[in-house]
């Protein structure tokens, strides 16, 4: 399967852009640890990309990603995919065994906070952006609650890459499609105003 098939997938599945948005990022961030990692670019970005395509049609634990599994399988998604996400979900005991698996369930959340961290930035955008942003709301519960940090914490444990090391990493995968994302702000890739 290819990019643009894998993204028909998703929009398909998907009508609320920021969710399309998130699984852009965790993409950007997969293709990025693939070539660190001599990965194959394409299966790991496709994983990012169709992690979470069935979230609107199964909204809960109870079906998600278990439920998307099948129609994956049906597309002729490749298995070391559709094992990748259900290994992301902790619920569906599918153990992460791959450096893909331990790098989809290390950036799946950390895209988030990435996310709500930038929007928050007077430049709104990731082109001025670094783990130390990052730190500086870690430990406001407050800030972006829903994010996980001590599932960041553990899934980057899991995956070996030093936590702030892994947030810069994802900060700069991410930058590669800020445009995509909504997260060039006021910069421009150079970091410098648009004005």
């Amino acid at each position: 399967m290819n990019r643009p098939e894998a993204l028909a997938i998703v929009r398909e599945y998907i009508k609320n852009e920021n969710l399309v948005r998130h699984m852009l990022a965790v993409e950007a961030a997969m293709r990025f640890y693939a070539e660190k990692l001599d990965g194959d670019v394409d299966t790991w970005g496709n994983t990012g990309l169709l992690h979470d395509f069935d979230w609107e049609i199964h909204p809960s634990l109870e079906g998600h990603p278990q439920d998307g599994a099948p129609i994956l399988q049906q597309r002729g998604v490749l298995p070391e995919i559709v094992r990748a996400i259900l290994s992301h979900a902790d619920h569906t005991g599918v153990p992460r065994l791959t450096p893909m698996e331990k790098a989809l369930s290390a950036c799946d959340e950390l895209t988030g906070l990435v996310t709500a961290v930038a929007l928050v930035r007077p430049s709104r955008s990731l082109y001025d952006m670094a783990s130390s942003s990052v730190k500086k709301k870690w430990k406001d519960r407050a800030f972006a609650a829903a994010v996980s940090r001590e599932a960041i914490e553990r899934d980057t444990a899991d995956f070996g890459v030093p936590l702030w090391e892994h947030v810069d990493n994802v900060i700069l995968a991410m930058r590669r499609i800020a445009p995509e994302l909504g997260l060039e702000g006021n910069l421009k890739p150079d970091g410098t105003s648009k004005d």
